[in-house]
């Protein structure tokens, strides 16, 4: 499959992230592609990206206040807007229908994988700009989207799953957040970003990002 095209820095920066494939390949990705991954483990990894889109949306919201258009802040508050209001009230829905309440959903202690990941997102953007924040969010909207688009029509038990992530509406967010990385690039570092030292910082976040969210995966696949 072609990689979907969310615009130039997404292109740049999946190519220089060396666990890219290990990530959007990885066996719980498999897993749901042909229906094998054990429901326990599924169920176990919705409550842990449940409590990390929690703190996912707070850095969109950062972003938000580190924006420095107006164009920039009316992309990442429209994040903060499908990530709360579509992307969190899907896992509650499928959580609620094995079992799971919203409360206990709420009281989901955060394993390591998922602390390491939010935190070093945050960091990001407390300690770095809007770029660097850009960065470190980018691996899990823009991968997400791919790997919805390369599952989507698999069928089986996490269908659900797979099309929330294949379908229209998130893919318009994919490229909705591709052209803000391009535009935020263009605007702050001109068209010949990519030749600058600070090029080469923006991927490294882009891959740590990358090989954090391998880290959640395997989390999910272990169930621990």
């Amino acid at each position: 499959m072609i990689a979907p095209d969310y615009g130039t820095a997404f292109g740049h920066w999946r190519a220089e992230a060396d666990h890219w494939n290990a990530y959007t390949h990885h066996a719980f990705v498999e897993g749901l592609r042909t229906g094998t991954l054990p429901r326990p483990r599924f169920l176990h990894y919705l409550r842990q990206d449940y409590v990390f889109l929690i703190h996912f949306a707070r850095a969109w919201a950062l972003a938000a206040a580190k924006a420095e258009t107006l164009a920039e802040m009316q992309a990442a508050s429209a994040t903060v807007q499908a990530l709360v209001h579509h992307e969190m009230p899907l896992h509650v829905q499928i959580c609620a229908r094995e079992g799971i309440n919203a409360a206990a959903l709420e009281a989901t202690e955060e394993a390591p994988a998922n602390l390491a990941y939010t935190r070093y997102v945050l960091d990001a953007g407390y300690s770095g700009d809007f770029l660097d924040l850009m960065a470190a969010l980018a691996p899990c909207v823009l991968g997400y989207g791919e790997i919805g688009a390369r599952l989507s029509g698999s069928g089986g038990p996490y269908s659900e799953w797979i099309e929330t992530y294949a379908g229209a509406e998130y893919q318009a967010l994919c490229g909705n957040v591709g052209a803000l990385i391009d535009g935020a690039l263009l605007h702050r570092l001109g068209p010949d970003w990519t030749s600058l030292p600070r090029a080469k910082h923006l991927s490294q976040r882009f891959a740590t990002a990358t090989r954090l969210e391998v880290g959640f995966w395997q989390m999910g696949f272990n169930g621990t």
